[in-house]
């Protein structure tokens, strides 16, 4: 199978291929950030790098060459309800017609596109030049997680991943230092305005394993989002590229302590191999983890390929 993946990342599609088990004769790449291409070509030196997406017609490799899969996930910061919502307004948006442009002339067997949860009018028109509806996938059921996504795929679909239970204790490296409670958490209704101690305080308490679970807040600058302090047997807020400023998820450690997740749990959180990240700086790992597909939902995608 050739592949043709847009905006490659750190290459999320080759992990989901590996993991999936579908073999691939070419993996063709358009990707610009350089960090990102060292850490593909390290784990996948066969990859063939084509630069900028707006560039690709003038690669002769990829001439004569039936790409069967297309996949990609054009840049969402004008679409997400964390950002500004400029939507198409946002020139980043509008690299969505460099996929749509090469979709319509490279005419693959199956296709794969993903993108943020946004408007419902951006959502429409995405799914008018894509002919497909989405499928909406919170990446909570394969990791801990909470991420949702929108796929548009014309692979036939088998249903939602089958829930794995997993919350963040599950992926922290070390369990030595945190609190020995484990069993039991914050009420999700009760946590806004408060503190650790207070967490810790609380009489009444109970599992929570489907949602985030803030149980404080960190004594940090910065807005209130990013003060937040989660439980361990919650899950992990969505990803973002995390570029400082204490960006970073944070998890409590036992009272009034706090730390930010690593590096390898970022990985795990988006079922990426431990230490496939390794080779660049932290705040570059963090940030193309951020920008990264959860690999299992990914994989879960591609299964039904034949």
């Amino acid at each position: 199978m050739n592949v043709l993946s847009l905006f490659d990342g750190m290459s999320c599609g080759q992990l989901a291929l590996q993991r999936s088990n579908i073999p691939v004769t070419k993996y063709y790449a358009s990707e610009i950030d350089k960090y990102a291409i060292k850490i593909t070509q390290k784990n996948f030196p066969n990859t063939i790098q084509l630069g900028d997406v707006t560039d690709i017609p003038s690669y002769e490799t990829i001439k004569g060459n039936k790409i069967d899969l297309l996949i990609g996930g054009s840049p969402c910061q004008g679409f997400s309800f964390a950002g500004k919502h400029l939507n198409f307004d946002d020139p980043r948006s509008k690299l969505f017609f460099e996929y749509i442009r090469l979709k319509n002339i490279l005419k693959p067997k199956y296709f794969l596109l993903e993108n943020v949860k946004m408007k419902k009018e951006s959502e429409d028109i995405i799914t008018k030049y894509m002919g497909v509806k989405p499928i909406e996938i919170n990446s909570s059921l394969v990791s801990a997680q909470n991420r949702k996504r929108l796929y548009w795929t014309n692979i036939p679909f088998k249903g939602q991943p089958k829930d794995k239970g997993l919350v963040l204790k599950d992926i922290l490296e070390d369990d030595s230092v945190v609190d020995r409670d484990k069993a039991l958490c914050i009420d999700a209704n009760y946590f806004r305005g408060g503190t650790l101690k207070t967490y810790f305080g609380k009489s009444r308490r109970q599992l929570v394993f489907n949602r985030c679970v803030q149980v404080g807040e960190a004594n940090i600058n910065g807005f209130d989002i990013l003060k937040r302090v989660y439980s361990r047997c919650g899950k992990s807020p969505t990803l973002t590229t995390m570029s400082g400023g204490h960006r970073e998820p944070k998890t409590i450690i036992g009272r009034d302590q706090w730390r930010k997740l690593t590096p390898l749990e970022c990985e795990r959180l988006q079922t990426v191999p431990d230490n496939y990240t390794e080779g660049v700086s932290n705040s570059q790992r963090y940030k193309m983890l951020g920008n990264g597909w959860t690999i299992d939902v990914i994989a879960h995608l591609l299964e039904e390929i034949k």
